[in-house]
């Protein structure tokens, strides 16, 4: 108590309006925090000490985790996996570095304040947010591998990483696109090669003069033949439709469900088939439009259409005359021939 009341009358009393410096507050401040820092110099290096232990269990941890799903062969995901724990086990060594260093501070106080600035971080970061977990998704289900060849919002593509942000295609000309994976995640995406085979179709116009169940055989025959169709799958032929000039013979075929598979084994099928129907003398017709000019009512633009019927039909006539007079001419000179 003594003591007490002679620093209380030794300290100079603070005088209003005037700067007071006291050297030897200062001094003491100093002091003390200096002495502090003494003090805490152990837990210091030893909090770093944990810390630089837990940069290198986090990687040890990353790169375990990055293998053993390598040789489950989910490499791209191991990618990401691994680095998330890496980072969850670098941020728990930092939490537990600052107990150790201010333990004053305790874990709750810090849970909390992480998890104020956790959400504040949510709100700043939603997007980046929403796509790392919809990457993490695309890799647990897997809807598409790396490699595979899909399409999603008008791209189409093969599928060259899956990354945290974005999924990146390479389109079949060359090009790159980064598509966020929260939109390839809510979007409907195809995936052209998620099994071996895939089916094509074409549709083939035959004249409703032609013997069609001759052309059907014949196009699957052909068909059948063509390099690259599987024959582990059959060749369909069917009618599938009666337009106005021509029947719609409907053919489908499988192949390998690669880009260039389809298209390469699609040029062969056009140009064999089209080729077999020329060689068999069968009618492939085209669309025929008419066009009447100078008509200003529909009795004058019947007259015109049956005045051009009637000519295409003596020209036909005409042509068929010809034609049998010349086989009479040529009957005549075999039977001449054989009389010789």
């Amino acid at each position: 108590m003594l003591n007490y009341l002679l620093l209380i009358q030794s300290t100079p009393k603070d005088e209003k309006g005037v700067l007071d410096v006291n050297p030897q507050s200062i001094i003491e401040k100093l002091d003390t925090w200096l002495d502090g820092l003494i003090k805490a110099i152990p837990n210091i290096l030893i909090g770093l000490a944990v810390f630089i232990a837990m940069l290198y269990l986090g990687r040890w941890l990353g790169r375990l985790v990055k293998r053993i799903l390598k040789n489950k062969g989910r490499q791209n995901f191991g990618d990401l996996l691994g680095a998330f724990t890496r980072y969850i086990v670098v941020i728990f060594g930092l939490a537990l570095s600052l107990t150790i260093m201010a333990p004053n501070l305790s874990p709750a106080d810090l849970i909390a304040s992480l998890g104020v600035s956790s959400v504040a971080i949510g709100f700043a970061f939603q997007d980046i947010l929403q796509n790392w977990l919809a990457g993490i998704l695309i890799l647990l289900r897997q809807p598409f591998e790396l490699g595979d060849q899909i399409v999603v919002n008008n791209y189409e593509g093969t599928v060259e990483k899956i990354k945290t942000r974005a999924t990146i295609i390479i389109t079949y000309d060359g090009r790159r696109v980064v598509i966020p994976n929260n939109t390839v995640y809510n979007s409907s995406v195809v995936v052209n090669t998620a099994h071996e085979f895939i089916r094509s179709q074409y549709d083939v116009g035959l004249g409703y003069d032609e013997n069609y169940m001759e052309a059907m055989k014949i196009l699957k025959e052909t068909i059948e033949k063509v390099e690259g169709v599987t024959s582990e799958k059959p060749v369909e032929t069917l009618v599938w439709d009666q337009s106005d000039s021509w029947l719609t013979i409907r053919v489908r075929w499988w192949t390998k469900s690669d880009r260039a598979s389809v298209v390469h084994v699609w040029s062969k099928v056009l140009h064999d088939t089209q080729k077999a129907m020329e060689d068999a003398g069968i009618d492939l017709p085209f669309p025929t439009q008419v066009e009447i000019q100078n008509a200003h009512d529909l009795k004058e633009a019947r007259q015109d259409m049956e005045r051009k019927f009637n000519t295409d039909k003596k020209v036909k006539s005409k042509r068929a005359k010809e034609i049998e007079k010349k086989e009479a001419e040529n009957n005549s000179d075999d039977q001449g021939k054989k009389s010789e």
